[in-house]
């Protein structure tokens, strides 16, 4: 019955050999369990002893994300086999996978973005100066990649810039005047080469930047100041809002500077900032230190 399936998947549905491969091998450790408990009659399965293997799995060490592919494969393969007639219930129909894990989003410590140690990573030339410049607006405003090539020279104020963000949304964000005089000094370094365009950012030939350039050099950059597995100009944005939440930046205010629609885009800095409480009361409060050893 199971070899009529797969044929199905591969004549009918297309899929890959790949993922009929997948199909196949989630199908057997069923099939494999329900026997164990005997129910070698798939009339008989239930959603009981569904709902049983998926505890097998998550005791196994199982991600949610992997049992949900799972329970996928599994309810096409009873989607199929009520179908074909062969079945006159489906036990899938009851059955909830486990809620998928956030993924906590990846940020850089404070400490190894201190000026110390970015300020000796840029050379003093056109693009020594726009790298920084790039860097320094990641990091200081949490723009979005897309935010910061369609960024406008008319945009940029000693006190602010105007970013027109996702839904072609504007919103303002504040600027340090030290970052305010690396945009004087780089403007000033388009004037003497005779760069005009429309773009605060360009190349050394006026052409505009593109993704790839800006995501290289972030991720360079990046790789000299920190250990973290992901290096990308979305890792400063992170960055951004973690370290603003951190030193007590409420929500509704990090919402509004990082252009985000409703406060549950947010929220998941929140985790990250909650995290870094509890080691501080591991290490600050008696009874936490005990627990922490």
């Amino acid at each position: 019955m199971l070899q009529s399936f797969l044929q199905y998947l591969t004549f009918e549905k297309r899929y890959s050999p790949h993922t009929i491969g997948a199909y196949e091998h989630d199908i057997h450790q069923f099939l494999a369990f329900a026997e164990l408990k005997s129910f070698s009659d798939l009339e008989e399965v239930n959603a009981f002893v569904i709902r049983g293997w998926i505890v097998q799995l998550i005791d196994d060490g199982i991600s949610n994300r992997s049992v949900n592919r799972k329970l996928a494969s599994l309810r096409t393969y009873f989607k199929w086999l009520r179908k074909e007639g062969k079945i006159s219930g489906n036990p899938m129909a009851k059955i909830q996978g486990p809620k998928n894990e956030k993924r906590l989003p990846v940020f850089v410590k404070e400490s190894e973005l201190a000026t110390t140690k970015t300020s000796q990573l840029f050379s003093s030339d056109f693009n020594g100066v726009r790298d920084e410049l790039m860097f320094e607006l990641f990091y200081q405003t949490g723009i979005r990649l897309s935010e910061l090539i369609g960024l406008k020279d008319g945009d940029v104020s000693e006190q602010h810039i105007k970013v027109l963000g996702k839904r072609s949304k504007e919103r303002l964000i504040p600027i340090s005047s030290e970052l305010s005089q690396t945009i004087q000094l780089f403007r000033s370094m388009k004037r003497k080469m005779q760069i005009e365009s429309l773009k605060l950012f360009t190349r050394e030939n006026g052409k505009d930047l593109y993704p790839t350039l800006v995501y290289r050099k972030i991720n360079a950059i990046l790789g000299t100041l920190t250990s973290a597995d992901k290096k990308s100009p979305h890792i400063l944005r992170h960055t951004f809002a973690t370290h603003l939440l951190n030193r007590g930046t409420g929500l509704e205010t990090l919402k509004d500077l990082l252009g985000h629609a409703n406060l549950s885009a947010t929220q998941v800095y929140t985790h990250n900032s909650f995290a870094q409480l509890t080691a501080v009361y591991a290490q600050a409060h008696p009874r936490g230190m005990e627990k922490s050893k």
